[in-house]
């Protein structure tokens, strides 16, 4: 489903050469629950970037279910993105003016869905989150993990086979925080790939893959055999099955 090539992301700063990614390889497959775990410039949030299609690597190959997404043009990367990722950030990122299931809806109108569509959709997600009778609430009207589930439904209604989670439960109190995991965990039974960003290794045990990632590379992978890990450091090719 996922597999990066050699991956490399270069940024120039005057005089110095910065490697985000420095020649990661890695390969995600349907129905996983995967952890990217490093700290703060360690290169996860760059390799969830390209994983979303939301930056392109230097050099080097991504494919998302068989396409080389490097060869699509801006417009097409988008439409891509749109169809195979939904997003769920750490601050939520609904929009203020918007009731829930307005917001809920929002990615569904840059899919062209009719609305009567768009309204079955959003309100099936909704109930699915347990957030079916807070249509008509404001984003403000809600508690923090209320927002989150708010903003988790707005991922699956467009029927993304990936779910891409920054952060999910970093603006949330640890209680609050287990139950948005625990969905995420039954998002994955249900068939959905998840993949989970994070610097905090209690989120990323949540999940039956962990890969470690530091100074732009994979240094560690709980998929990969023990002695591979050591051979490939920073270049690891994986593929872990995992179902819930």
């Amino acid at each position: 489903m996922i597999k990066l090539e050699d991956i490399y992301k270069i940024y120039q700063m005057g005089d110095t050469e910065v490697r985000a990614l420095d020649g990661i390889s890695l390969e995600i497959h349907q129905q996983e629950m995967a952890a990217i775990i490093g700290q703060s410039g360690s290169g996860k949030s760059t390799c969830m970037n390209i994983i979303g299609c939301l930056d392109v690597p230097t050099r080097g190959k991504y494919y998302l279910n068989g396409v080389d997404v490097s060869t699509l043009n801006d417009d097409q990367q988008a439409e891509f993105r749109n169809k195979t990722l939904g997003f769920i950030f750490q601050q939520y990122n609904l929009i203020p003016k918007l009731n829930v299931i307005e917001n809920v809806e929002l990615p569904l109108i840059y899919k062209g869905i009719s609305e009567e569509l768009r309204r079955e959709k959003a309100l099936e997600a909704l109930k699915r989150v347990g957030l079916d009778q807070k249509t008509g609430n404001m984003p403000s009207q809600l508690s923090g993990g209320q927002q989150q589930r708010v903003s988790i439904a707005r991922a699956l209604a467009g029927d993304p086979s990936i779910i891409l989670a920054d952060e999910p439960t970093g603006a949330l109190d640890s209680k609050t925080g287990r139950e948005v995991l625990e969905f995420l965990q039954q998002v994955n039974a249900e068939g959905n790939t998840v993949i989970l960003i994070t610097h905090d290794m209690g989120v990323a045990e949540k999940a039956k893959r962990i890969i470690r990632v530091s100074d732009g590379r994979i240094i560690e992978d709980s998929g990969q055999p023990a002695k591979r890990r050591k051979e490939t450091r920073g270049e690891i090719s994986m593929a872990g099955g995992g179902r819930w």
